[in-house]
């Protein structure tokens, strides 16, 4: 189990760092280090890790910025975080503006700190409903952020892939995780470079976001434009020409297959007619609807207030 888990240190102490990768190595944890800390961030965006130890002991105030700035981000927000204080710190630290999942006080015991990566992993798996893949929140935390959103200036903007069993079937399980993880960074990074929002995987290639209403035309647009530049390169030159491969459709009959594209249904919360969770859901059934009569990627928004 171990060898799969991928952890993230943080110091600008290279005695200390180089320890404590030797120890996690030992224990066949695949550990990197990070000795800038204006590098952190930047590093998690490229290559996120399964759980990050970073050392407030030299710099505390701009470790609690990191780890505030990651706590804010839906798609590392459950990341566990273990800190390494010294007893001075730890009676001067404000736990409520330091969201760390636990902490281990210097100098390290290792015992001690393998059991709190132990224990942290498996608190991550009990309370979240991350979607393994790609990390994005699942099914709980979705209704949850839409239960929220009702009434407010936002736009839910439910997203998924046309023509995706087909291509699972013909290229492969492997190749459609990549189109899955794909769709999900592109997402995410649409929705962040708008200015935030949530975004959430319900299963399969079925995904949401949630904007701010001024903003969701965009970022569908966003979404459209770079997933349909991105998954050409999933095809060979002859494929991309036609625009069609020869696959089977969801009934077992031979037909041509159309390369893959994208619908987004979007549904205003500040609707009167949204009132609940199960009723966002059927709003968002009937545009989807609408959205995948298009012979490629389209996005539908609701404007019906009754």
């Amino acid at each position: 189990m171990a060898q799969s888990v991928r952890i993230s240190l943080v110091s600008s102490d290279d005695e200390l760092s180089t320890r404590i990768q030797l120890r996690l190595q030992s224990r066949d944890y695949q550990a990197t280090i990070t000795s800038c800390l204006d590098s952190v961030v930047g590093n998690f965006y490229s290559d996120p890790p399964d759980l990050l130890i970073i050392d407030l002991s030299e710099n505390p105030a701009a470790c609690i910025a990191i780890i505030n700035t990651l706590r804010s981000d839906s798609f590392f927000s459950v990341i566990p975080i273990i800190g390494l204080v010294g007893s001075a710190e730890c009676s001067l630290l404000q736990w409520d503006d330091c969201p760390l999942d636990d902490f281990v006080h210097l100098p390290l015991n290792f015992d001690e700190l393998f059991c709190r990566i132990s224990l942290s992993l498996s608190r991550l798996k009990r309370i979240f409903d991350n979607n393994p893949l790609t990390r994005l929140p699942g099914n709980t935390s979705i209704q949850r952020a839409i239960e929220d959103a009702i009434g407010k200036d936002l736009a839910v903007c439910y997203v998924d892939i046309n023509h995706f069993k087909p291509y699972n079937d013909i290229y492969g399980f492997s190749h459609g995780d990549e189109v899955i993880r794909m769709l999900s960074r592109i997402m995410f990074n649409a929705v962040r470079d708008s200015g935030g929002g949530f975004c959430g995987h319900i299963g399969g290639d079925d995904f949401v976001c949630m904007v701010p209403l001024a903003q969701a035309e965009s970022v569908c647009r966003t979404i459209i434009a770079h997933f349909d530049r991105i998954v050409l390169d999933l095809y060979d030159e002859e494929t991309k020409l036609q625009g069609y491969y020869d696959g089977t459709n969801r009934k077992g009959e031979k037909e041509q297959i159309p390369l893959l594209s994208i619908s987004v249904a979007v549904v205003p919360m500040d609707s009167p007619k949204i009132r609940h969770y199960a009723k966002v859901a059927e709003v968002a059934a009937e545009m989807k609807k609408l959205a995948k009569e298009s012979k490629g990627s389209c996005y539908v928004m609701d404007s019906r207030k009754a």
